[in-house]
């Protein structure tokens, strides 16, 4: 039973993390249908598409890989296996919400858009973070970095997303008042989120090991 229950829980994580990157890749495809302007990484997939072709979601794949690869050196360790379903995953989802979603007629309807997408995807942050299945390629690769540097996690993230943006402004990525809006607001919607999926995740957890010990 104690087996059967473990697996379970193991189960149900797992699905509670794929259910957040589905949630965090529609709320990346609305930003970049909204046409106001992508987050920074966004900003270097479509620079990148532009420039060389294939989708936006395989790129996202490319670099998710090449970020795991310099983790992978940096900390002479593999990447746990969220880190590669997280790679592949939110390419494939965010290709596909690319294909379903159209941009709005109206600059309202964009604005709409554009703030629904940074909610959602704030949301799906914390959703997929929740159940601790493994750190993203963009995250393995900061956390690296931050321990090979001695540079706070904060100062590592800021300097990424600096660089990031730049180089995928350079390509011609869209950058504009969506991508402004979602650098100053998408750390506090996802904290909002975390904490509570967190609260909701132990609970949940804590209804399992009541049940183990009756067992």
């Amino acid at each position: 039973m104690r087996l059967q229950l473990n697996t379970n829980g193991q189960i149900f994580r797992w699905l509670v993390f794929v259910a957040g990157l589905l949630i965090m890749s529609l709320g990346a495809a609305m930003m970049i249908r909204a046409e106001l302007g992508s987050a920074p990484w966004d900003v270097l997939h479509i620079g990148l598409m532009q420039q060389f072709g294939f989708t936006v979601g395989t790129w996202t794949v490319i670099m998710g890989f090449l970020l795991l690869l310099c983790a992978s050196v940096l900390t002479k360790q593999l990447p746990q296996a969220g880190a590669y379903a997280n790679m592949i995953l939110v390419g494939v989802f965010v290709d596909i919400f690319l294909f379903l979603l159209s941009t709005p007629g109206s600059l309202s309807g964009q604005l709409v858009m554009l703030v629904c997408g940074i909610i959602i995807m704030g949301f799906g942050i914390g959703v997929y973070i929740s159940p601790r299945c493994g750190a993203g390629p963009r995250d393995s690769i900061m956390l690296a970095l931050s321990n090979k540097t001695g540079a706070s996690v904060a100062r590592v993230r800021v300097i990424m997303e600096i660089l990031v943006l730049a180089g995928g402004w350079m390509l011609g990525g869209p950058v504009f008042l969506g991508t402004i809006l979602f650098s100053l607001t998408i750390g506090h919607v996802a904290g909002f989120s975390l904490s509570i999926c967190n609260n909701w995740m132990e609970r949940i957890t804590e209804r399992g090991i009541k049940v183990e010990n009756i067992h």
